[in-house]
C-alpha cells in the first residue's frame, strides 16, 4: 500500500507541475499577442484637446475611427487627397466627442482593422496542446521500455539467424586440414542425417575446438555457420554472466528453449571458459552465479530431457581450467585440437590472404612458409597485411622480398628505428650480436642463421641475430641435451664477447633477457627433464596460476632443502660450463670476430648465408651447417 499512494501522489505531483506549466504558457502568449500599437512617425498627429477645439471652430470634414486599435484619423479643411490624414489617439469613452460630430454633423465612420490575434492564439494553444501530448507519449514509452527491459532481463542475448550468411566456408579456412574434416561430418549430420542414422550413428551433441589464440577456432565456426544452412545462434561466454544471481541460468534456458524450436539448429558459444570453469575451485571458493549457470548449462546440454538436433560448438584456449562434467561424453563429445599450422597449413594460409594482394613474381609463398614456423593464421594474416602497408608506405604497386622480410621482422621483433650512429655504442651492440651470430654458425647442435643485425626496434632492441628455426622439432617438441645445451651457450654468446673484448667492468645489462631464458632453461633441465646429475627425477611442475581454478598445493615445493642446494648447483653449474664454452670459442675466433663486426657496422644487416661464407674463410663449419639450404628470398 505504501508503493501504491507513493506512486499515486508522484503523479498527483507531476500533473500539478505540469497544469501550473500550461497556465503559465496561455498567460505568456496572451501577453505576447496582445496587438500593440505602434506610433506610424510619418503620418501628422493631433491630440485629444486639439481634436475638439478643430471639431468647434468646424475645421474637420471627417473622422475615421478604429477601436480595436485605439486611434481615430481626421482630414481637416483645406487638405489635398494625397495627403494623410491626422492621427489621434482615443480613450476607451469619449462622450464629448461624439455629441460634437452629431452637432457639427461631420462625417464619422467606424472602421474595422485587420486582427490576427485571435488566430494567432489558436494556433499557439493548439502547439502546446501537441507539445504536452508528445512529452506524456515520451513518459509513457520510456516507461513501457523500463518495465520491458526488466522482464527481460533474463532472455538470451545470442545473436540468431535462420541461415547464417557469414560469407566465409571451408574453402576460406586453411591450414587446419584434420578440424575441417571433424567438422565437415557435423555440417553432413545435419544436412543428411539419414547417411549416419541408418548405421545406428548418433549425432554428436557437442564440439569443443581447443587450441592456441589466433588459429582460427571463431572462423571455423563462422564457416560451419556458412556450410551447414540450418539456424545459427552465437554467444559469447560472458555474457551469460551477470552481477544478479540466476540471470545467467535463466539465460541458459531461454537460449535452448529457443534452439528447440528452431533444431535442427547450431549453438556456437565463444570463450566457453568465462563460464565453465572448475567449480568450488581456486581463492575462496566459486562464484554463485557462474556455478550456477554452469550447472544449467550441463543440465540442458545432457540431462534428464534430451535436446534433439541441437550441436554445440564451443571454443576455448584453456581447456585445462574447464570443469570436468563439461568435458565428459555426452556433453562435448569431440574435442578438435586446432593447433599451430605445419609448413603445408602455413601454405595453405599465405595462399587464401594473398588472394587480394598483389605480389611481385619474386615473392615465393613457400619461401614465406618456411621462415615463419610458429606463426599462427592470424600472425600471417597480420604478416602480410603489414607488408601491403609497407608497400603502400614506400609507393611500389606490388609487395616485394623487402616488404616480406621487413614485415616479419616487425610482427616478430617490433618496429625498425633509425640506425645508430657510428659510435662505442654501436660498436659494443655489434660485438654483442656477432658473439650470438658465431656460436650460432660455430656450434654443432644450434639452428642455423638467417640474418644478424644492429638496427634497432622498438621496445628497447637493439639488435638481433635471429635462427632459422628447426619447424620438426617445434611441432614435435623433442629437444634434444644437446640442443638445449648449445641454445644456452648461444644466449650467453652476447655477454661472453663483452667479456672478452671490452672486459669484465664494460659488461652491460643488455644481456639480462638472455640470461633469464639460461636460468629458466637450466632450471626446467634440472627439475623437468632430468638432464643433469640429480639423475632422472622430476622435481617440479609447470607453475599453474591459483586464480584460474587452482589450489594452494600446486605452489608447494616438492623436495627438502636439501634437494634444492643441489639444484641450485647444477643450474649454476650447467649455466657457468655453456658461459665458458662461449668465451673460449669467441677467444680462439678474435681476429674473425673483429672483421664480421666491421662488416656489420658497415652494412648493418648480414644475411645467414653471407656470414657463414666469412666464417668458412677462416674455420671449417660443422657439417650441418654446411649442408644448409636454406630458401631463397
Amino acid at each position: 500500500m505504501k508503493s501504491f499512494w507513493t506512486k499515486k501522489t508522484k503523479g498527483q505531483i507531476r500533473g500539478k507541475h505540469i497544469w501550473r506549466i500550461l497556465a503559465s504558457w496561455i498567460i505568456t502568449q496572451g501577453v505576447l499577442l496582445g496587438t500593440p500599437a505602434f506610433a506610424d512617425n510619418t503620418q501628422k498627429s493631433l491630440t485629444y484637446s486639439q481634436l475638439l477645439e478643430k471639431i468647434k471652430a468646424g475645421e474637420v470634414t471627417e473622422i475615421d475611427a478604429y477601436p480595436s486599435q485605439g486611434i481615430a484619423k481626421v482630414s481637416l479643411e483645406g487638405q489635398k487627397n494625397n495627403e494623410p490624414m491626422y492621427t489621434v489617439n482615443l480613450f476607451e469613452y469619449n462622450p464629448e466627442l461624439l455629441d460634437q460630430i452629431r452637432d457639427q454633423k461631420i462625417n464619422f465612420e467606424v472602421k474595422r482593422s485587420p486582427d490576427n490575434s485571435a488566430a494567432m492564439g489558436l494556433v499557439f494553444n493548439i502547439l502546446i496542446v501537441f507539445v504536452v501530448i508528445t512529452v506524456l507519449l515520451t513518459i509513457l514509452r520510456r516507461t513501457g521500455q523500463s518495465q520491458g527491459n526488466a522482464l527481460n532481463f533474463g532472455k538470451s542475448r545470442a545473436r540468431f539467424q535462420m541461415e547464417a550468411k557469414t560469407g566465409i566456408l571451408f574453402d576460406d579456412v586453411a591450414g587446419i586440414e584434420e578440424a575441417k574434416e571433424e567438422l565437415q561430418e557435423v555440417v553432413t549430420f545435419l544436412k543428411k542425417p539419414e547417411k549416419f542414422t541408418a548405421i545406428g550413428a548418433k549425432i554428436p551433441k557437442g564440439v569443443l575446438l581447443v587450441g592456441p589464440p589466433g588459429t582460427g577456432k571463431t572462423l571455423l565456426a563462422k564457416a560451419i555457420a556458412g556450410e551447414a544452412g540450418v539456424p545459427f545462434f552465437s554467444i559469447s561466454g560472458s555474457e551469460f554472466v551477470e552481477m544478479f544471481v540466476g540471470v545467467g541460468a535463466s539465460r541458459v534456458r531461454d537460449l535452448f528453449r529457443k534452439a528447440k524450436e528452431n533444431a535442427p539448429c547450431i549453438i556456437f558459444i565463444d570463450e566457453i571458459d568465462a563460464v565453465g570453469r572448475q567449480r568450488g575451485a581456486g581463492i575462496g571458493g566459486g562464484n554463485d552465479e557462474r556455478e550456477q549457470t554452469l550447472n544449467q548449462l550441463l543440465t540442458e546440454m545432457d540431462g534428464f530431457e534430451g535436446n534433439t538436433g541441437i550441436i554445440i560448438i564451443a571454443a576455448t584456449n584453456r581447456p585445462d581450467v574447464l570443469d570436468a562434467a563439461l568435458l565428459r561424453p555426452g556433453r562435448f563429445d569431440r574435442q578438435v585440437i586446432v593447433d599451430l599450422p605445419s609448413y603445408n597449413g602455413r601454405l595453405g594460409i599465405l595462399e587464401v590472404h594473398a588472394r587480394n594482394k598483389k605480389l611481385t613474381s619474386e615473392v615465393s609463398l613457400g619461401a614465406i612458409a618456411r621462415r615463419t614456423p610458429g606463426f599462427s593464421g592470424a600472425d600471417l594474416a597480420n604478416m602480410l597485411n603489414e607488408a601491403a602497408i609497407l608497400t603502400a608506405r614506400r609507393r611500389k604497386e606490388a609487395i616485394t622480398s623487402l616488404e616480406i622480410d621487413d614485415a616479419i621482422d616487425r610482427v616478430t621483433i617490433g618496429l625498425s628505428l633509425a640506425p645508430l650512429l657510428d659510435s662505442k655504442k654501436k660498436r659494443l651492440i655489434a660485438y654483442h650480436e656477432v658473439g650470438h651470430s658465431l656460436l650460432m654458425t660455430l656450434l654443432k647442435n644450434s639452428d642455423p642463421l638467417n640474418k644478424v643485425t644492429i638496427i634497432p626496434r622498438s621496445g628497447g632492441v637493439g639488435g638481433f641475430a635471429q635462427p632459422v628455426l628447426d619447424e620438426g622439432m617445434i611441432d614435435s617438441g623433442l629437444y634434444t641435451r644437446a640442443w638445449l645445451i648449445d641454445r644456452i651457450t648461444i644466449s650467453l654468446g652476447g655477454r661472453a664477447a663483452e667479456d672478452e673484448i671490452f672486459g669484465p667492468a664494460e659488461v652491460t645489462v643488455g644481456a639480462a633477457n638472455d640470461i633469464r631464458s639460461v636460468a629458466n632453461l637450466a632450471r626446467e633441465m634440472v627439475t623437468r627433464y632430468g638432464m643433469s646429475d640429480l639423475g632422472p627425477v622430476a622435481l617440479e611442475n609447470p607453475s599453474e596460476e591459483v586464480f584460474l581454478g587452482r589450489g594452494w598445493q600446486s605452489q608447494q615445493s616438492e623436495y627438502s632443502e636439501e634437494v634444492a642446494i643441489k639444484i641450485d648447483h647444477q643450474v649454476r653449474a650447467i649455466a657457468f660450463r655453456c658461459y665458458e664454452e662461449a668465451r673460449r670459442i669467441i677467444r680462439e675466433n678474435r681476429v674473425l670476430m673483429d672483421r664480421l663486426v666491421d662488416l656489420l657496422i658497415d652494412k648493418e644487416t648480414i644475411e645467414g648465408d653471407e656470414f657463414r661464407q666469412i666464417i668458412s674463410e677462416y674455420t671449417t663449419l660443422p657439417e650441418k651447417q654446411l649442408s644448409i639450404n636454406l630458401p631463397k628470398k
